[in-house]
């Protein structure tokens, strides 16, 4: 892949986090699947479709998170902080 095709993926990633209604709903879709391929007993499964699962009901996970959580601040200045 060339670097702007990158750059590209990078910044959809990005902007499908910062929208919470839409991470929130990918997430729950990548969990649920994840979900379904673990407890079903499929005869096409190998390791490879599990591998799969475990890497999109990660996926899934964070999204759920980060849609949940919302925007946080990166960096808080210390001397704005109240005690």
């Amino acid at each position: 892949m060339k670097l702007p095709a990158i750059r590209r993926m990078r910044g959809t990633l990005i902007r499908l986090t910062l929208a919470r209604r839409i991470a929130t709903s990918i997430g729950a879709v990548l969990v649920f699947l994840t979900v379904v391929l673990s407890l079903a007993d499929f005869k096409w499964e190998s390791w490879l479709t599990d591998g799969f699962a475990l890497f999109t009901g990660a996926l899934g996970a964070a999204l759920l998170v980060v849609g949940f959580s919302g925007r946080r601040a990166d960096w808080v200045d210390p001397s704005r902080i109240e005690d």
